[in-house]
């Protein structure tokens, strides 16, 4: 498997980017638990208010992972000099240093709809390597998820019109620009301003111009004209750093500027866009294109195009990749089962109010209708086959015994499970306002199970 290097960070520095708590516990379970295999599940607890689904993401970022953590030498000794290993031997730095995951991983392909309490991602391996990667998995799932899901909503808002992510600079890290440019491709945007996005991932490059570039100009027709001839096919006007539309009618009647768009990124973006495309028609630029930009988002896209505004193309930043209404999704990680040695696997739950699940492993189960539409999904113990008719299972084996044995999708393959799997989601639960729950069922043997034998 070929990983990208950003969704690895560096190789020596992976091992450190988790909670001080995962490591104790590997100490700990290193004491008293050594042999113990876990199962952990990750789900979403609930969607975010207003949204009617998620768009599973991060399962390549994950699975890289897991593959390639590592605790070599200068991380060992930066651990060393932490209070909280001080008292700890060379039982616990030599089982970090010798880690490798030899567990196994099942998963949700990415772009897939899902739903609350469904699980998303199984990891079964020794209970302290299976705990001690919480941290990272549920950062690189729920991060990417809800960028995806986010970026899924524009895409049906947009409808067939261009959507670029411009988010990188207001995205909470440059990391999470990257992370962010993968998840909204995934999810179906166009193109990306991110270059390292586009070099490394092969995704579709955008980008226009700055005000400061034409701020660096003493008169706005010149700044139009230098970019112009830089760029002769691919210039995009940034029109409103003064007078939208005097700026509009000066480049449309310039003969000798070249240019195959405009970007409107401030002001009322409906009334300007039709202003300027009368104006581009007026003096036979019928081929340039207009292209909205400016604190968009689904919500903002669907009013504009509601209004008839001709704008050709949209350019989100963000409020995409921060998921301003819903900066944050309730994932969890959590034990579902435990196989000590020479005893079957038992499964465990938390009880606690709000916060119960379900023990053991499980499988998610989709049925759709003759014409393809999603009806309901159905949760199962792993392994129990679902009730007669066309269901098919979700979670699928993506690594055993630390090998990949299923080849991970490519970026664009899961670009293309995204839009058939919105293409099948009913239409209320495609429209950006709420719908009742989408049905999904536990199954009676779950309900009825508390603690005890799988």
């Amino acid at each position: 498997m070929s990983v990208p290097d950003l969704l690895l960070l560096r190789d020596d520095e992976i091992g450190l980017v988790t909670d001080l708590y995962q490591l104790t516990m590997f100490a700990a379970y290193r004491h008293s638990r050594r042999g113990v295999r876990g199962i952990f599940e990750m789900w979403f607890r609930d969607l975010p208010q207003g949204r009617n689904f998620l768009v599973a993401a991060g399962l390549e970022p994950a699975i890289a992972y897991l593959l390639g953590l590592r605790f070599p030498a200068r991380q060992i000794e930066a651990l060393r000099g932490l209070p909280a290993f001080s008292g700890l031997g060379d039982d616990f730095f030599g089982a970090l240093r010798r880690l490798r995951f030899t567990g196994d991983v099942w998963g949700v392909r990415e772009g897939t709809i899902v739903f609350p309490g469904e699980p998303v991602l199984r990891v079964e391996a020794p209970i302290e390597h299976a705990q001690v990667a919480e941290t990272y998995l549920l950062a690189a799932v729920s991060f990417s998820t809800l960028v995806a899901s986010k970026a899924a909503r524009v895409r049906l808002a947009a409808g067939g019109r261009e959507a670029v992510d411009f988010g990188s600079r207001r995205a909470h890290g440059p990391q999470a620009a990257c992370w962010a440019a993968r998840a909204a491709y995934l999810a179906g945007l166009d193109a990306t301003s991110n270059v390292w996005a586009a070099s490394r991932l092969h995704i579709p490059a955008a980008g226009t111009m700055a005000h400061s570039f034409v701020l660096a100009f003493a008169h706005e027709e010149e700044a139009f004209r230098a970019y112009a001839r830089t760029f002769p096919e691919r210039t995009v006007l940034l029109v409103d750093t003064y007078d939208t539309i005097a700026a509009v009618e000066r480049a449309a009647a310039d003969p000798e500027l070249g240019f195959v768009g405009i970007r409107l990124d401030s002001g009322d973006v409906a009334t300007l866009a039709s202003t300027c495309r009368r104006l581009l028609d007026a003096h036979g630029r019928r081929d340039v294109r207009i292209v909205a930009s400016g604190d968009l988002d689904e919500w903002r896209i669907a009013a504009i195009l509601g209004a008839g505004a001709p704008v050709d193309a949209f350019g989100v930043g963000t409020r995409m990749v921060t998921s301003s209404d819903a900066p944050s999704l309730q994932a969890v990680y959590k034990l579902v089962a435990v196989e000590e040695p020479g005893k079957r696997l038992r499964g465990v739950a938390k009880r606690s109010a709000a916060k119960r699940n379900w023990p053991g492993p499980k499988q998610v189960w989709r049925r759709r209708s003759p014409g393809g539409e999603m009806v309901e999904d159905l949760v199962t113990r792993a392994g129990q086959g679902p009730p007669h008719g066309p269901w098919e299972p979700l979670l699928e084996p993506w690594v055993e015994r630390g090998r990949v044995i299923a080849a991970l999708p490519s970026l664009d393959e899961s670009r293309t499970v995204t839009k058939a799997q919105l293409a099948g989601l009913p239409g209320r639960w495609r429209s950006l306002e709420s719908a009742p729950p989408f049905p999904v069922a536990f199954a009676p043997e779950l309900r009825a199970e508390e603690q005890g034998e799988c």
